[in-house]
């Protein structure tokens, strides 16, 4: 439907609209029942023989139709007195299709054929021009962007005052008796490198993964931004998403590998499978079980036997070897190189307050990072649930760094109090972090689902939730792995800049 005054199109048109009666001040319903289809064409013998559509409108129309009432309607042979050849239908202020009282309602639509001048390589154009929406996006990235200079000035102050004092103090320390009253986050330097108590397998193969995922959307955000990926070509970016996961499965390997080495683990081939089975087998299962469920209904969305197996073969043919070959190389390189040396007894951590305690940090932390990006969400949520284009990839890819800049910044600060409280267990709780973030997304879909979405049927209900958990879980070890990462460099960073004896 097209707005004439902003010259842009939206998707769908309302099923009625209220008009005040022509008595009174009572306001009237009426009913959109007829549908003029407008479609444009454009003939160029130069490139192709013949016309090709190039747009469509549909413009509604309200009319109380007429007919014979003498003889019984049929939808073949009944005669409409306002809508037939020789009496095109049109809006009759005195002639509107009221829903006030009962009455037999019909439903209409005629075909307009009108030749254009846009030629078929500009048929989404109209679709892509801005829209007086466009003025959300900028507030949103102008609300993303004061989250993360606030974060910077923390991060800042931190790194330039507070630091640069602990350092300096800990670096002039010259007795016995100043080192052993010493306080803070370097009386842990003997510990913080210390593989973590709690599957140190599974944390590799969650950072690996999110590496992958991480090199998946930034280069699939670069293609969209440079125009790879049109709205012309359907399906072109769910394609592009699963293939660029696929071939990034090479960083997936070498970065888990990299840090099951750092945390002495043996078990490497272990290690490798986990981390090419693990996220996809769960994503699989998720996707099977959800596509069995369309067959069972005859949905024509279900997904055909041909392509799951095309996705197996891409999983085990592609997928699996280039995580094993990114392995092979991260078990061969050297190990990352810390800063101090790692005790033989683990030193006892001191009891915490509550606000540090783990559950409150991971909770805190990823408050901010959801926040930088709900309002853009929203669109994204749009696009997949209610039909409507999503194009403004360069608002995505702004919202994507400063999405990576507070997952680093608000991680790093959590980080840094919890080693000034002497508490050493850095390494799951900061890809905790940034990573629950995922959960505020799931609960904003349970939000999106009770407020804005009239979806019925437990077979639609599963496909929306199963669908947002998906999301919400590769959401996680995304923003999960850019705290983690953010974190390691900060905690060398620090420890490197003091004097350990």
């Amino acid at each position: 439907m097209r707005n004439e005054q902003y010259d842009y199109v939206t998707r769908g048109f309302p099923v009625g609209f209220v008009a005040p009666s022509n008595f009174g001040k009572k306001k009237m319903h009426f009913l959109y029942n007829h549908v003029r289809i407008i479609l444009k064409y454009h003939e160029d013998y130069t490139q192709f023989k013949g016309g090709r559509i190039v747009g469509f409108e549909i413009l509604p129309y309200s009319i109380n139709h007429m007919w014979d009432r003498l003889e019984e309607f049929d939808e073949f042979t009944t005669t409409l007195t306002t809508c037939n050849e020789m009496n095109p239908a049109q809006n009759d202020p005195g002639n509107f299709q009221s829903v006030e009282e009962a009455d037999e309602v019909v439903y209409t639509y005629d075909v307009k054929w009108v030749p254009s001048a846009i030629s078929w390589s500009h048929r989404w154009d109209i679709y892509l021009k801005g829209n007086p929406d466009d003025e959300i996006h900028y507030f949103s990235i102008v609300n993303s962007l004061m989250i993360v200079l606030f974060l910077t000035g923390v991060v800042a102050m931190i790194m330039l005052r507070t630091l640069r004092k602990d350092i300096t103090t800990y670096n002039e320390m010259q007795t016995v008796e100043e080192a052993q009253e010493e306080s803070g986050w370097k009386l842990v330097h003997g510990d913080v490198f210390r593989a973590p108590e709690f599957s140190p397998m599974l944390l590799s193969v969650f950072a690996g993964t999110g590496v992958q995922i991480f090199a998946m959307t930034l280069s699939t955000m670069t293609f969209a931004l440079l125009g790879f990926l049109s709205p012309a070509n359907r399906g072109g970016l769910l394609t592009a998403l699963l293939l660029l996961f696929v071939f990034m499965g090479f960083f997936a390997g070498y970065y888990s590998a990299r840090f099951y080495k750092l945390f002495n683990g043996k078990e490497w081939k272990t290690n490798t499978m986990l981390t090419s089975l693990l996220f996809p087998s769960v994503m699989f299962v998720i996707f099977f079980v959800l596509d069995i469920l369309l067959w069972t209904e005859g949905a024509s969305t279900a997904v055909p036997l041909s392509t799951m197996c095309a996705l197996v073969l891409l999983w085990f043919g592609i997928s699996l070897p280039l995580v094993l070959v990114g392995s092979y190389f991260g078990f061969k390189k050297e190990v990352f190189e810390v800063p101090v040396r790692t005790n033989q007894i683990a030193r006892h951590v001191p009891e915490q307050m509550w606000y540090t305690h783990p559950v409150f940090a991971i909770a805190l932390g990823g408050i901010l990072p959801f926040g930088a990006v709900c309002i853009e969400l929203f669109f994204i949520m749009s696009a997949l649930w209610l039909h409507q284009i999503y194009y403004v990839f360069g608002f995505l890819m702004i919202v994507l760094f400063i999405l990576i800049a507070t997952c680093a910044e608000i991680t790093i600060v959590m980080c840094y109090f919890q080693l000034c409280n002497e508490d050493y267990h850095w390494w799951w709780r900061s890809f905790l972090s940034s990573g629950s973030a995922a959960l505020y997304l799931m609960l904003y879909a349970v939000w999106y689902f009770i407020s804005k979405l009239e979806i019925t049927g437990v077979v639609s209900i599963a496909i929306y939730f199963g669908y947002m958990f998906i999301i919400s879980v590769a959401f996680f070890l995304l923003t999960g792995a850019i705290g983690f990462f953010a974190c390691f460099w900060f905690v060398r960073k620090i420890y490197g800049a003091i004097k350990v004896d």
